[in-house]
């Protein structure tokens, strides 16, 4: 395959993928994903397949089931609540499809990854001494990380879509960095930023899906593999960790499991968003500063 083709084929797959994303919530529509591809139903059920290992239908019902599994470890919503926003007509026949993918059903799964998770926060807090967040500063005590809820603008980004283990992106920032048309573009008011997806403790290390982003103005023209989007604004919460990037999970895992259930707000993207405040190619990595942003509803 010619690279220009791959390319072209990368790039829609990609606008796929964004487009099934956007819209999970609504019925699955062959014919308005091939028309957001630009290609025929039939072309595209095979390109998608072939590039990805996944058929529209089994990406999609992936989509749901990881949703689905990350709403049982840190929401409070019921089997049958989701089950219904799985697109299921019954919480049987929900439990059923979920039981065949994870090995348990949702509750089980619940309860084991919950003690799982109380193991792993407490072994954080032991290890990290990561406080107890809050939204409001404690009496005495130190904390290492406090969230706080802000309202940001929209961001217009650049981006490249990195698919696989969170800490094998830095091909992606090489391309996107190193394209000329970012290159010239790079200032001191950019932003480095990645959109993150998927919850490693849910998803397949080699499905990941990450938007590895620098800010642009109006004037950028996608192109190369490059595409643009818009990163909604709103309220967030955020926290800024300080440490090497492979301990921003556990930084997760206290937001999703310690915060978010005890703040009363819900969880109110398909994302979280990490901007780097630091350059990791000059800060030693325990120097490294993360500002991590959680949208809420």
């Amino acid at each position: 395959m010619k690279e220009t083709t791959r390319a072209v084929y990368e790039e829609a797959v990609l606008r796929v993928q964004m487009h099934m994303h956007r819209t999970l919530d609504d019925p699955f529509d062959p014919n308005g994903i091939a028309m957001a591809a630009g290609f025929s139903r039939f072309h595209l059920s095979r390109l998608f397949s072939a590039m990805t290992g996944e058929s529209l239908l089994e990406y999609r019902r992936r989509l749901l089931f990881e949703r689905a599994a990350h709403s049982l470890l840190y929401r409070r919503h019921s089997v049958t609540e989701l089950a219904f926003r799985a697109g299921y007509e019954t919480p049987e026949a929900f439990t059923r499809a979920f039981s065949k993918l994870y090995g348990v059903p949702p509750g089980e799964y619940r309860r084991k990854l919950r003690a799982a998770m109380k193991h792993c926060l407490e072994t954080i807090q032991a290890r990290l001494k990561l406080y107890t967040l809050s939204l409001s500063l404690h009496e005495g005590g130190r904390k290492d990380m406090e969230v706080k809820i802000e309202r940001h603008e929209p961001l217009k980004v650049a981006f490249i879509r990195h698919v696989g283990p969170y800490g094998d992106c830095m091909e992606a920032w090489n391309r996107l960095c190193g394209a000329p048309g970012v290159a010239s573009r790079l200032g001191p008011d950019t932003l480095a930023l990645s959109l993150c997806y998927d919850d490693p403790d849910v998803t397949e290390a080699d499905k990941i899906r990450m938007d590895v982003c620098v800010t642009i103005d109006d004037s950028f023209v996608p192109g190369g593999g490059i595409d643009v989007q818009t990163i909604p604004g709103g309220e967030f919460a955020v926290v800024v960790y300080r440490g090497a990037y492979e301990g921003l999970h556990d930084a997760y895992r206290a937001m999703y499991g310690e915060w978010l259930p005890k703040s009363g707000r819900e969880f109110g993207g398909a994302y979280s968003m990490e901007i780097y405040r630091t350059d990791p190619g000059t800060t030693p990595p325990e120097e490294n500063i993360t500002e991590i942003r959680i949208p809420l509803l």
